[in-house]
Order: C-alpha cells, then sequence, then structure tokens
C-alpha cells in the first residue's frame, strides 16, 4: 500500500471542485476514503474490505458510485494526508471484543475467552466461518450431529474440504448420505443466508459451558492405560466391560500397546520411530522378546522394516543382555509408544484406525 501511495507527488490540501458552482470544497472522510480505495485498487493492491461492516461497505459502494473525476493536485493531497495520519499512529487495537480476542487467540484460556464472550453477547461482525473453522472437530461434530441436514450442508460447504471430509466420516451413514446430498442443493443459497446461519452456529458454539478436561473421558482413560503396565490395562478393561460394555469398547479402540504396533504403525514409519528412541530402549524391548512370546511380532515388525545393518546390530546387543527385568521392559516400551504418539501428534506419520486395521 504505501509503495502505490508513494508514487503520488505530494500537495498541500485536499479539495474537490463542484461543478454547479465551479469552486473548490472541502472533501468529506468519505470521499477521502473512496479516493484511496479507487488508487489502491487501480495499483493493484489487494484490499481486504470485507473484513469491514457491511454498512461501511455498502456506503464506501455507494460513495464511489456518486464520484466521477478528481484531479491529480487533489488525490494528491488526499494521499499525503491519509500517509500522514499512518505515520502518526504509534500503535491500534482491533475494535470491539472479538477483535481483541482474535488478537489474544492462543495466549489465554478457551474458557476465559468463552466466558467473555458470553457475557458482552458478541455478535460477530466480521465473517463467523473464519471462526468456525478453527473449532475443534468433537465440537463442531455435535453440531452436525443436532442440526438439521441443510444447515449441516452449508457448514461442510464452508469448512476445508480435509476438515469436512473427517466431519462427514464421523456422522452415521444414512445422516452422512442426506447431508451429502444436501451439499447439493446449496447452490441457491444467499451469501447473507450463509452468514446468518455461520452467526447463529458460532453463538451456540460460544454458548456452550466451558470445559474442565480438553479430551473426551474415552481419550483420558485410553491414555492412561497406555502406560499403565499390562497386568493393570487387562484387569481395568475387564471391570470396565462389567460396569459399561459400550464404554469398554471405546476405550479399547483409543488404546495403543506395544502389541499395536505391526497392525497400526506402517512399515515405511518405522526409521522415523527408531530415530526419536534410545537405541538403549529398542535393546531393551528386543532383548525381553526372548522371554516374552508376545511382544515377538511387534519386535519382529520393527526389526524387518529398518535397515538391516541397524537390526543385525540391535539383535546382536540383546543377545549380549542379561534378561531384562519387567519394569525396564514397559518402560522401553511405553517409550517407544509415546514416540510413535508424539510423531502422530506432529503428523509425521499416520496410524492405521481400528476400522481400517478390521
Amino acid at each position: 500500500m504505501s509503495q502505490a501511495l508513494a508514487r503520488i507527488r505530494p500537495a498541500q490540501r485536499a479539495v474537490a471542485i463542484d461543478r454547479d458552482e465551479g469552486a473548490p470544497r472541502p472533501l468529506s472522510r468519505r470521499e477521502k476514503a473512496a479516493i484511496i480505495v479507487r488508487l489502491l485498487l487501480a495499483e493493484g493492491t489487494p484490499l481486504p474490505l470485507t473484513a469491514l461492516p457491511d454498512d461501511m461497505q455498502e456506503g464506501l459502494a455507494e460513495q464511489m458510485a456518486r464520484m466521477r473525476t478528481i484531479d491529480r493536485a487533489t488525490m494528491t493531497a488526499v494521499v499525503e494526508e491519509f500517509v500522514s495520519e499512518l505515520e502518526a499512529v504509534g500503535l491500534s487495537f482491533p475494535g470491539g471484543l472479538e477483535g481483541a480476542l482474535a488478537v489474544m487467540d492462543g495466549h489465554i484460556s478457551p474458557a476465559a475467552a468463552t466466558r467473555l464472550r458470553r457475557q458482552a453477547g458478541v455478535q460477530f461482525k466480521g465473517d463467523p466461518w473464519e471462526r468456525l473453522v478453527t473449532m475443534p472437530p468433537e465440537s463442531l461434530v455435535r453440531v452436525l450431529e443436532e442440526e438439521s441436514v441443510e444447515v449441516a450442508a452449508v457448514m461442510l460447504s464452508k469448512l476445508p474440504v480435509a476438515k469436512a471430509a473427517d466431519l462427514l466420516s464421523k456422522l452415521p451413514g444414512e445422516k452422512a448420505r442426506r447431508v451429502a446430498y444436501a451439499v447439493s442443493q446449496t447452490g441457491s443459497v444467499e451469501p447473507e443466508t450463509v452468514r446468518r446461519i455461520g452467526q447463529s452456529l458460532a453463538a451456540q458454539l460460544d454458548a456452550e459451558p466451558p470445559r474442565a478436561f480438553a479430551s473426551t473421558p474415552v481419550e483420558r482413560v485410553g491414555a492412561i492405560l497406555n502406560v499403565s503396565a499390562a497386568l493393570t490395562r487387562d484387569e481395568v478393561l475387564k471391570g470396565l466391560e462389567e460396569e459399561d460394555a459400550a464404554f469398554a469398547e471405546q476405550v479399547r479402540k483409543a488404546i495403543f500397546t506395544f502389541e499395536h504396533v505391526p497392525q497400526r504403525l506402517l512399515g515405511r514409519d518405522v526409521s522415523k520411530v527408531t530415530r526419536a528412541v534410545d537405541q538403549s530402549r529398542l535393546v531393551a524391548v528386543i532383548a525381553a522378546a526372548q522371554s516374552r512370546p508376545e511382544l515377538v511380532e511387534g519386535v519382529e515388525f520393527l526389526l524387518a522394516n529398518m535397515s538391516q545393518r541397524m537390526a543385525q546390530a540391535l539383535r546382536e546387543e540383546a543377545a549380549a543382555r542379561s534378561k531384562v527385568k519387567d519394569k525396564e521392559a514397559e518402560e522401553a516400551m511405553n517409550a517407544i509408544v509415546a514416540a510413535i504418539r508424539q510423531l502422530e501428534a506432529a503428523g509425521e506419520i499416520v496410524l492405521v484406525t481400528q476400522d481400517e486395521e478390521d
């Protein structure tokens, strides 16, 4: 923007010539804004005018429609005044609470942000879909399940394709098919309707009470059992099945232990895992497999998918070791599982899901 404006020669003050009287008159701020916008657009400078409230966008368009020609001296004076005002600004703050929360995103807790929105009754002046795109999938899935297929179709159409596909896969089969068909009927939906749907959904999500835990109960129990001893894990799962078989089944799917490595880790990702794990941990697990048959499949899978030189070195070092204590073996397996989980969270590897495995 500054480069485009810098090409204009400075002048003294901004005036316009009244065609009826032939005399100069001061320009209004709206006229000056129209001149600046017209000049920047002519220079090919992208302007995010959609971030302005609708009434300001309409007022600007109406003002530009009323104007015809501006002489060079007037244009230069407007530019000089505009640049001077920009240079005099030391610091600017976003207008309204929603703008402040956008600036502070990631620096205050989601619970605090939600509480502030609820107390102030914030109305979205910008594009509510920009906020909805950042919402966690589990929140959006709840909305999709509760809303009509027409609203769900609009939501999926406004979200990035990858996120929309992920959400669609989490819906029951019948509703997923109905929503997918409804997407084909959204061609005639007006932009204002889409904006209002976005405002309603954003307000609905912000109205949800803040949650004490970021993850679901299934994820929390699964994470705890991931690093628990095998005997403890089996006893807990047995007890869960007696209390709530459906919950126990979900927990089983959330659990990822060393025994799941051959089924859920792709062979091409083994090298990434071995680089992330201390070699002494790998040796301990390989040595433990000599006396624990349940570890053999996982160990052989890792050895088969790493370089043969490294595999041979690990085998030799493990063979030279004395018997590995159960505690040391559990710690080594947990270290390997933790490394896999960290790589998955970072997006460096993708684990096969239980459904895909089946």
